[in-house]
């Protein structure tokens, strides 16, 4: 193979922000199979007899030596997440298979585990910093579970697992957004609109005549469907819609999206991975690196949430059912009437509704407000910064110190697409790390830079012949704030080895701390009297809108909280407690779930694992209950901020930043939430947040 440079091949460029403006699929494969066969030689080379077995000239090197694969892989893991069209869905699958080899092989190689263990087991171990001493014992924990002492006559059969799990992961996600994207309903009677707020009849009518069609085109992205199951009065669009989305990559539509037998091959394969390891089933290895010590433990902590929520759920599903009989008269309410009868709940019993508060919540005051939140809380500086963009709606910034000192960067793509993965989610593009002696670069510290993605509503249609800005639900303003709470974790940490700097090393149950802890935010009522700006007026958000708001918080809490238990439960049963080999089927198991936790039940067609892309294709495999989870440590954190009288108090967010956000994973979570609260967790706060404390 002709070996390319950074100069022919832009993928290969890292010497500073992706070169996404030059970065084309057909750089995929030539680049990622250099840079792979740049790591094969390094490895010969720390491995060869006499190499020196010490941090520095082998377990610096080799992560020296291993980024460019990892940063070039992941921007095509971007890529292809923000801009599935074919030609980056082929170019990320042709090299998938090879990177899964690559990275089954190192974890299975005896030669990398055995120095790693001689370190460890030097006199130079005692030397090293806390944080390099992680990293040894977080490598060596993790060629055991790579299969590095397996036999050699296994390797070959747990390497094979490895990457036909990759490429099923792959898949499952790809076919949820080909499914999503196949249906759309064309409504051309103007009376099933009613109820529907103007913004989204207006993007409908924006859908339908760019497809070159008359009416209004609604689709099952976010943006579409979710207010179309909240407001509109057609009992029939709902029923359509409901369906469409509760079935996706099922057997009800195409067979070659059906995610059912992506499902039962993932879960056969994720059992006898963890069996060849000498573990009963995958949650127990799943749990090995996490903050939870055994299934018992998680299922006990889960049952126990459910318990305590149960009674506020039935009242819950007792009033919605009694407000739509009486009010509604709607006798017997189904799945797709539940968020519409919610709806109406919410305005008659508080007197507004979600589409009035997002009038007030115009992009650029939402992005001041929760630039100030993060520059009071933590004495930084945000700033526009310009870089290389994938698409024309990415906007990018900088983190600084008051001094100007850069501290990260970020991309912020916030719109919904066709092309782009659903939901919303943080990742890495450059980790913080000390860069190696020799390096050319002019600072000795390489800067972190994240990816904050979302899918919320585009800016539509115009007025006076501007356009209008876009609007967010303040539910949508949550999720910004999640999201970002992830990116900080990633861009303040001051950890200086790879690592463990940022969300590097961080259990995956502790991982959702600083997320779920920002969004505490978006319920002061400073923060959302600066970040609030009506669309056509320009005033704030009214306060006693905002109490309203804020009386209605916990509205259905008790039944959100156990609808997140049942996934929770499902997903860590679902790799503990079933067998795929057995006659039980997936559904048959989500079923017992339902009956034991569920106050409300979907109807039987509804194919809720064929969608559930968090644990077949998004890493939180027996790993879902961490949201829960980390929103007992995130509640109780936020609870210090109360205790000290004030959300914005300088010395409890310095605290917070010091032992949480800037650690990283260089300690245990728990050691680092020690460190801050000066106890173990308690459950208290998230149960008085989410209202569910009996009076």
């Amino acid at each position: 193979m002709t070996a390319t440079t950074p100069s022919e091949n832009p993928l290969l460029d890292l010497s500073g922000l992706p070169r996404f403006d030059a970065i084309v699929p057909s750089d995929v494969q030539p680049a990622i199979s250099q840079l792979l066969d740049d790591c094969r030689a390094l490895i010969v080379r720390l491995t060869s007899p006499g190499a020196a077995t010490t941090w520095n000239d082998f377990a610096a090197a080799l992560t020296d030596g291993l980024e460019p694969l990892s940063r070039a892989w992941g921007i095509v893991g971007h890529l292809h997440a923000v801009n599935d069209v074919p030609e980056w869905r082929e170019a990320y699958n042709r090299m998938l298979p090879e990177v899964s080899r690559f990275y089954a092989e190192f974890g299975q190689n005896l030669k990398l585990f055995a120095a790693y263990q001689a370190i460890a087991e030097s006199a130079e171990y005692a030397r090293l910093s806390p944080a390099q001493q992680r990293i040894i014992d977080n490598e060596i924990r993790d060629f055991r579970l790579a299969g590095a002492q397996l036999q050699d006559d296994q390797k070959p059969r747990f390497q094979a697992i490895s990457e036909e799990l990759s490429q099923l992961s792959a898949k499952f996600s790809e076919n949820l957004l080909d499914a999503t994207n196949a249906f759309s309903e064309l409504v051309s009677d103007e009376a099933e609109l009613g109820g529907l707020p103007e913004d989204t009849r207006q993007a409908a009518r924006e859908a339908a005549e760019k497809d070159g069609q008359s009416g209004w085109k609604f689709t099952l992205h976010m943006p579409s469907y979710l207010p179309v199951m909240q407001y509109a009065d057609s009992r029939r669009l709902r029923a359509q819609m409901y369906r469409a989305y509760a079935t996706r990559a099922s057997e009800f539509g195409p067979a070659e999206l059906d995610n059912t037998p992506l499902i039962g091959h993932i879960l056969r394969l994720r059992r006898e991975e963890a069996q060849m390891l000498g573990y009963a089933n995958f949650a127990e290895v799943s749990l090995v690196a996490k903050m939870a010590v055994s299934v018992p433990q998680v299922l006990d902590f889960l049952r126990d949430m459910a318990v305590k929520a149960r009674p506020f759920a039935e009242q819950d599903i007792a009033e919605l059912r009694a407000f739509a009989r009486r009010e509604l008269q709607l006798e017997n309410m189904e799945a797709w009437d539940v968020g519409y009868v919610s709806e109406k709940l919410l305005q008659k019993r508080y007197a507004f509704s979600e589409q009035e508060v997002k009038q007030y919540f115009t992009e650029e005051k939402v992005l001041s407000g929760l630039f100030k939140v993060i520059e009071t809380l933590f004495g930084v500086c945000l700033k526009p910064d310009s870089a290389p963009l994938w698409h024309q709606d990415v906007r990018f910034f900088r983190i600084e110190t008051p001094a100007g000192e850069l501290l990260g960067q970020f991309y912020l793509d916030l719109y919904a697409r066709a092309t782009k993965r659903g939901g919303a989610w943080m990742d890495e593009a450059i980790t913080r790390r000390r860069r190696p002696p020799g390096s050319l670069a002019s600072d000795a510290i390489q800067k972190p830079v994240a990816y904050l993605n979302c899918n919320f509503s585009r800016p539509i249609g115009s007025k006076s012949g501007q356009a209008r800005p876009a609007l967010f639900t303040h539910d949508e303003v949550i999720t910004l704030f999640h999201e970002t709470g992830h990116g900080l974790h990633h861009l303040l940490t001051r950890v200086d080895e790879l690592a463990v700097a940022g969300i590097h090393g961080v259990e995956w149950d502790a991982v959702e701390l600083p997320s779920q802890f920002m969004e505490n935010y978006c319920w002061e009522w400073s923060v959302v009297q600066e970040m609030s700006s009506h669309v056509d007026t320009g005033q704030p958000l009214p306060r006693a809108l905002f109490d309203k708001m804020l009386a209605a918080r916990n509205f259905q809490s008790g039944m959100q909280t156990l609808r997140q238990i049942e996934f929770s439960l499902f997903d860590l049963l679902l790799h503990s407690d079933f067998d795929p080999a057995e006659e039980r089927s997936v559904l048959d198991l989500l079923g017992e779930v339902r009956r034991e936790v569920a106050v409300l039940v979907p109807p039987a067609w509804h194919r809720f694992p064929n969608s559930f892309a968090h644990i077949f294709a998004g890493g939180y495999g027996a790993g879902y209950y961490s949201y829960k989870w980390a929103e007992v440590l995130s509640a109780d954190c936020y609870g210090a901020f109360e205790e000290a009288g004030d959300p914005f108090d300088q010395n409890t967010g310095q605290r917070f930043l010091n032992t949480i956000l800037a650690v990283g994973g260089s300690r245990p979570a728990i050691e680092n939430f020690r460190a801050f609260r000066g106890r173990d967790p308690q459950v208290d706060a998230l149960l008085r947040h989410s209202g569910m404390v009996t009076v």
